[in-house]
């Protein structure tokens, strides 16, 4: 047996990690969606302005990505998630207490920041710095785990919103943050992050990259283009399901369709852990790539049928439950272990400056051509990632057939 075949997964980490992405996802982006009315009324700004002002957050908080990045690789990633919690509560509650629009949009910077250092990239970097040679299957662990956060929080956001304002609920969020992620996040700072970064760094234990020195730019171009794409598509669908569901002429099924969203996500990991143990990450990001256009366009083939909203959002949540598993894997599998947090950062740093532009553009889209071609424009750009990730495959069939092919005097 291999290595990778008897060294277990680290399950209590994962378990960990599992319960903090749940409150860093919910809490930190899908919660927003909800609570954006109120805060656009509050502030006395339309819908478009107030997810332009999300859409900032982003751009500001991707473009600081990669320092993070070096940092995880520097400091190990778990004393980064446990600064990045009281940072994240922080905050939160600075949002909360905001007196204007300067303050409000200052507050959202740093939310959007601190979630660089509390989710999927980070945790990604955790785990393959404590086992590297079961990180793969450590990623799928946990995003199994962390794909309900919308599934949780999106109910539980409309619950308290329906009792407290907006600044009430994200101080809630804010002592969440503060009395579960970063307790668990110390943890594992303390009782395996040390260990971890001396694995990492161990000749005998890191992963090798798959790709020869001589494509890596070009096939890390392309894989950060098919990313930032995806992330593109999804930010702008999840943020704006609801809504583009409403427009649709789902009504009341509206918020029906989008809990589905959630379940999918897990599915999809839960397949790909069953089944999908030996299939090329490479094959994995070209599937999680189609069946995101794919989905849009059954959407907007069929709206307003409700059977046809609900196996959207089916398509729609496989895609972009394997899509978070292949962003951790991919890069791992093709440039190995080594600098992993430092290429993480660069990979969500691309993803977030383009995706940061997702909210703002879906909706002035909508506002502008309509739901429909709005949809259209969607799946166009998420057929573009599929062609990145289809370029990557091309890239590496000449490597392979040179390493089959006999040398000079062999039969």
């Amino acid at each position: 047996m291999t290595t990778n075949d008897t060294e277990r997964a680290p399950v209590a980490a994962i378990a960990g990690l599992g319960l903090t992405q749940i409150i860093g996802y919910g809490t930190l982006y899908y919660s927003f969606s909800i609570l954006a009315p109120d805060m656009a009324r509050g502030l006395d700004w339309s819908s478009e302005w107030i997810f332009g002002a999300l859409s900032a957050a982003l751009l500001i908080g991707g473009l600081a990505a990669p320092l993070m990045g070096t940092w995880i690789d520097r400091f190990g990633a778990g004393r980064i998630m446990t600064a990045g919690s009281a940072i994240a509560a922080t905050a939160l509650a600075a949002c909360a207490f905001a007196p204007g629009k300067i303050a409000f949009v200052a507050a959202l910077i740093a939310i959007e920041t601190a979630s660089n250092l509390v989710q999927y990239a980070a945790a990604f970097a955790l785990l393959v710095q404590i086992r590297p040679r079961v990180a793969q299957r450590s990623i799928t662990y946990l995003t199994l785990i962390a794909g309900f956060a919308s599934t949780i929080f999106w109910p539980i956001t409309t619950a308290l919103h329906a009792h407290l304002s907006w600044q009430d609920v994200y101080l809630v969020f804010a002592a969440l943050n503060l009395a579960v992620c970063l307790p668990i996040h110390a943890w594992l700072a303390r009782s395996t992050g040390d260990i971890g970064r001396r694995e990492a760094s161990s000749e005998t234990r890191r992963i090798e990259p798959s790709l020869p020195a001589s494509i890596r730019t070009p096939a890390f171009i392309l894989m950060v283009a098919g990313f930032a794409l995806q992330s593109f598509v999804n930010a702008a669908l999840l943020v704006h399901m609801v809504p583009v569901m409403s427009a649709l002429g789902l009504g009341a099924m509206a918020v029906m369709v989008g809990t589905l969203f959630g379940p999918s996500q897990v599915l999809s990991r839960f397949v790909n852990m069953v089944f999908g143990s030996g299939l090329p990450q490479l094959t994995l990001a070209l599937i999680s790539a189609v069946l995101l256009p794919a989905a849009l366009a059954l959407l907007v083939l069929t709206a307003p049928s409700v059977p046809g909203a609900l196996v959207f959002a089916v398509v729609f949540g496989l895609g972009s439950g394997l899509s978070s598993i292949v962003q951790g894997t991919l890069p791992l599998a093709l440039f190995g272990s080594e600098g992993y947090g430092r290429r993480q950062g660069q990979v969500l740093s691309v993803r977030l400056v383009v995706s940061s532009t997702a909210p703002f553009a879906l909706a002035f889209m909508m506002g502008t051509i309509g739901v429909s071609w709005s949809l259209t424009v969607a799946a166009l750009l998420g057929t573009v990632a599929v062609a990145a990730f289809l370029a990557i495959l091309r890239l590496t069939r000449p490597v392979a057939r040179s390493e089959t092919l006999p040398k000079a005097g062999e039969a």
